[in-house]
């Protein structure tokens, strides 16, 4: 693992440990936070700056036209969930959008039974992916990656990770969208919302399941985790929800510490961003995780449990 990222671990200190039911949360920070000034893809849409539309009128499910018509930087996290245009799509890995710039970036679908416009540009849908399909999605693209194939996802296993949502769920969607179940769950999901409030200065979270690793995501900004700290939750709280009757264990600090010293220990292999910066792709025994890299600086790291791997 290169330097710059293992001193980018040692500055990480984690707080006390949170649960509410079958849910547990360790909030990360990082010492020396970063100077590097951007803003999130909410708040960049929510103001107009930045446009998100389908690559041309007929449409590509893989992929997406960004226009950032702004003189700040956009980032846009793995897992972020658009909606609008021809079909809702979430984001294939992190990106982090040069000023006045655009750009052709990587989507999967999470809207299977629709193919037309229903606005001409995308709008945010403050959702995540659920943490399952979010892992097995990212999952996907590293293989891909790893092929040579660029960012591309396996989006049939997206599709039938959606269906499983919406099964474990109850719910149902005329168009099998992954939003109608953050819908029928909303409810339960603002609790969640509620227990796991975002700390000061929070630039994290190290999230588990009825015991379990589920993931981790550490952001730069303080000020930028704070926008996308209510999507992490919910993302992870889905699981939470759906998975109430599988057996759990204790969570202690001490746990949370021994995974960040073992994946200072994780292969890592470097890739081209798809906008500004490196990707970098991370592999151990049970875990695998991404960290988008830019002038020296982590803009955007994420570490997720491997589902192919047993407990």
């Amino acid at each position: 693992m290169e330097t710059n990222l293992v001193d980018y671990l040692s500055n990480v200190q984690l707080g006390e440990v949170q649960t509410f039911e079958n849910m547990t949360i360790i909030p990360v920070f990082v010492s020396g936070e970063s100077d590097f000034e951007y803003i999130s893809l909410s708040q960049a849409l929510e103001q107009g700056l930045v446009t998100i539309t389908e690559v041309d009128q007929s449409g590509s499910v893989p992929n997406l036209k960004v226009i950032n018509n702004s003189d700040q930087w956009v980032l846009i996290l793995d897992g972020e969930e658009i909606v609008g245009a021809k079909q809702n799509r979430t984001l294939n890995t992190s990106i982090l959008i040069d000023k006045k710039s655009e750009l052709v970036i990587p989507v999967s679908c999470t809207e299977q039974g629709r193919w037309h416009y229903t606005s001409r540009e995308f709008s945010h849908s403050h959702a995540i992916m659920s943490q399952r399909a979010r892992t097995t999605k990212s999952h996907s693209v590293y293989r891909s990656l790893l092929a040579g194939t660029g960012h591309t996802s396996d989006q049939y296993q997206v599709w039938s990770d959606i269906a499983a949502l919406h099964r474990r769920a109850g719910s149902s969607s005329e168009t099998h969208a992954m939003r109608d179940v953050y819908t029928a769950k909303s409810e339960e999901l603002e609790k969640y919302l509620e227990a796991f409030e975002r700390l000061p200065d929070q630039q994290g979270c190290l999230a588990f399941v009825n015991g379990k690793l589920m993931g981790l995501d550490v952001i730069s900004k303080a000020e930028i985790y704070k926008e996308v700290h209510p999507q992490l939750i919910k993302s992870y709280a889905m699981e939470a929800i759906l998975g109430r009757n599988e057996p759990g264990g204790n969570v202690t600090k001490a746990k949370g510490q021994a995974f960040f010293e073992k994946v200072k220990k994780s292969k890592e292999q470097p890739f081209e961003g798809v906008g500004l910066g490196k990707d970098y792709r991370y592999e151990m025994e049970d875990v695998f995780g991404s960290a988008l890299i830019f002038n020296d600086q982590v803009i955007h790291l994420a570490f997720f449990k491997n589902l192919e791997v047993e407990d």
